[in-house]
């Protein structure tokens, strides 16, 4: 798989409280190929972590970081420093082994050897472009609302905003039934098709460039009997009325990107809707809504 990143990459950070992390997040995004993040339970304050090609993506983290402060009254100082290629993916590496989650998936990087654990459904990415690596809660919560949807037999299914693919490739390999992927950014369709070819599910999962429901690479197959969207609570909640419309009847919505401080407003956007919960999981500070019509 090609590199993304060029020899010499920067860490972009800030310190940011619970109520500024969607905004914040949506930032470094904006400029960076990988984005973490994690808790400082001393301060109650969030670490938010972007790596990028140096000098690559500066305008549009600029506007990024703009749009945040305006929206959250929080005037988070950007910190940087030289991020060597070579150290950064050793880093990585260290910190992607083996991921077990719920009771069939593994997800391993290209970069283990030996065996996977046995009796699992394996995933494989590589740990030197991965994002949504099935470490994060939010990926972690999505897989394991599929494994308890799964009886349900859904056909037509849809991944909004599908990052890595691991949730269309997910579901590809525990449902044998085709996925559509769609993600705004081209990088990530180009990243999910190369996944899903390593893992030898390219002729079941499509990927696709398109901006939400407003595209007709979207709309058109509707209605899918089981969508996942794990973005983040604001343009969950903008979206609600699209994914209730293309939803079909008895069909699951599997939500996710949400703090645990988050998920009441989305789910309240989509009960508007019509939609009930159906439950939730709970993966740290990250909360996965299962909604059904």
């Amino acid at each position: 798989m090609n590199r993304r990143h060029a020899t010499m990459l920067e860490t972009v950070s800030v310190v940011v409280p619970e109520d500024a992390v969607e905004a914040y997040e949506a930032a470094l995004q904006g400029a960076c190929g990988t984005v973490g993040l994690f808790l400082d339970d001393d301060t109650g304050l969030w670490h938010l972590e972007g790596v990028k090609d140096q000098g690559e993506g500066e305008a549009e983290l600029a506007t990024g970081l703009a749009l945040a402060a305006a929206a959250t009254g929080v005037d988070a100082e950007l910190s940087r420093h030289e991020t060597p290629a070579e150290g950064w993916l050793a880093r990585t590496y260290d910190s992607f082994p083996e991921q077990l989650v719920g009771r069939r998936f593994a997800v391993r990087g290209t970069h283990l050897s030996g065996p996977a654990t046995p009796g699992r459904l394996l995933l494989t990415l590589d740990a030197g472009v991965a994002f949504g690596s099935g470490e994060h809660g939010s990926t972690r919560g999505c897989l394991r609302a599929l494994e308890r949807v799964a009886y349900r037999r859904p056909r037509r299914i849809l991944d909004l905003g599908t990052g890595s693919g691991i949730l269309a490739m997910a579901a590809a390999r525990l449902l044998h039934r085709p996925v559509l992927g769609t993600d705004i950014d081209p990088w990530s369709v180009r990243v999910s098709a190369e996944n899903a070819a390593l893992n030898g599910l390219a002729k079941q999962v499509r990927f696709r460039r398109a901006d939400g429901w407003s595209s007709p690479v979207v709309r058109t197959p509707a209605p899918y009997d089981l969508i996942f969207a794990n973005i983040l609570a604001r343009p969950l909640c903008g979206m609600a009325r699209h994914l209730a419309r293309h939803l079909a009847p008895g069909g699951t919505a599997i939500l996710a990107g949400l703090l645990d401080s988050q998920a009441r407003w989305v789910l309240a956007a989509h009960r508007r809707q019509g939609l009930r919960l159906d439950f939730t999981l709970r993966e740290g500070r990250w909360t996965t809504l299962v909604l059904r019509t």
